[in-house]
């Protein structure tokens, strides 16, 4: 599980050479459309990619986001707190 998510993180960051958010926490009732919608408010995202787990079928609580630029990253950093479905994300760059 742990080396998926590290080779997920990795070949975002070096595909296209943008800046790219891991996002945690997030609820079991949100999708990757919801993740989306809620960070494109802050720029453009490229991608947005959240793992599910093969035996439950739902989404492991965590995820990356892709922007377009390093602004919109940090337009992103910026906001105080990201509430999905009424619980608060927890979000950090990826380096």
């Amino acid at each position: 599980m742990a080396a998926s998510a590290i080779r997920t993180a990795a070949s975002l960051r070096t595909s296209a050479s943008r800046p790219v958010a891991f996002v945690r926490k997030i609820p079991w009732t949100a999708a990757s459309s919801e993740l989306r919608e809620h960070f494109a408010q802050f720029g453009h995202v490229r991608k947005c990619t959240v793992p599910f787990d093969r035996e439950t079928g739902f989404h492991r609580g965590m995820g990356w986001i892709q922007f377009s630029s390093e602004e919109e990253l940090q337009n992103a950093l910026q906001q105080d707190s990201h509430v999905i479905d009424g619980v608060k994300v927890n979000i950090f760059v990826i380096s």
